[in-house]
């Protein structure tokens, strides 16, 4: 008994050992497949990103094919781009589908928008919503702001601006900047809230500073007018220069005119010159007429100057 007792206990011990062993080569074998795995998504990523299209394809595609959501994402991203192949939006549609079955919500993204603008896929405002929602509820600011545009421009849905306004408020919360500036205007049109251009100049600045330049020029704008702010023409000069300096013309035009007529600046016929020129150059057209029209009170050599400064500006626009 006490031999068969001893036995028993060995041979479970014995048991024991070889389960133990078992699973410490099957943790090493996973462990090394995963190492493997990530190895050559990253492999891809970096061919990726350096425009290598073929050698991204080829890491990609048979983590695709075992089914990695990431790799079949960023697959149906080239065929939906037509980077280094064919674009082909059937494919696109079939590798977001299998990683959006799985959870991965900028492939759920992606997916509707195809199926919003009808590409690789029957036209289905429906099912584009359906999946954004689905992006959108994961948290990810990007697609709480198009489920927003979706609500706000009656894709798929009743119009609904309140709605609209929710999942802009939730991206904006985050720091997107297009939500931001979306929400400061629907403050200032007064869709789906109380008018309020004092809280529209709230959500323009926190858009601005992030260097959105749309709203930098709007802002500029709100400043020239005095609309929800006191007016403030240096302010106003403030923002239409960095709005200007990322090549908004309409912002460029505008600071000519606050140098012709000395607002928030010195007047000077030869940066106003310099703006409208940058302007016109920038497609423009108001600028071409203001530039010719300041020209006819200036010297020869005042818009040489004024042309040399513009070539200057254009560089780097700083110190303009």
């Amino acid at each position: 008994m006490f031999v068969g007792e001893w036995w028993v206990d060995n041979e479970g011990t014995h048991m024991k050992n070889t389960i133990k062993a078992v699973a410490l080569g099957l943790s090493l074998l996973l462990a090394n497949v995963c190492v493997s795995y990530a190895q050559d998504f990253q492999k891809g990523f970096e061919a990726y990103n350096a425009g290598d299209y073929a050698t991204a394809l080829k890491e990609w595609r048979p983590l695709a094919d075992q089914g990695d959501a990431e790799a079949q994402f960023y697959l149906g991203r080239i065929y939906n781009k037509g980077q280094g192949v064919t674009q082909d939006y059937k494919e696109a549609v079939r590798l977001y589908s299998l990683a959006a079955a799985q959870g991965n919500d900028r492939a759920q993204n992606n997916l509707g928008l195809l199926y919003r603008d009808g590409l690789g896929v029957k036209q289905d405002y429906n099912e584009a919503v359906r999946l954004t929602k689905l992006a959108a509820a994961q948290g990810n600011a990007i697609m709480q702001n198009n489920l927003g545009n979706m609500y706000a421009h009656g894709q798929g849905v009743t119009q609904d601006y309140k709605e609209a306004m929710k999942w802009y408020r939730l991206a904006a919360e985050q720091g997107d900047m297009q939500a931001q500036s979306i929400i400061g205007f629907m403050y200032d049109e007064g869709n789906g809230v109380t008018q309020d251009y004092k809280e529209a100049m709230k959500w323009y600045r926190l858009a601005a500073e992030q260097g959105d330049a749309f709203t930098q020029h709007l802002l500029g704008n709100r400043y020239t007018k005095g609309q929800g702010v006191t007016q403030d023409h240096k302010e106003a000069v403030k923002w239409y220069r960095l709005a200007a300096e990322q090549g908004d013309a309409g912002a460029q035009n505008l600071l000519g005119f606050m140098y012709a007529m000395g607002d928030g600046v010195r007047r000077s016929d030869v940066y106003a010159h310099m703006w409208w020129n940058i302007a016109a150059s920038n497609g423009e057209a108001l600028a071409v007429k203001n530039r010719d029209y300041v020209a006819k009170k200036m010297t020869a050599a005042e818009i040489r100057k004024a042309q040399r400064l513009a070539r200057e500006c254009v560089k780097n626009y700083k110190g303009c």
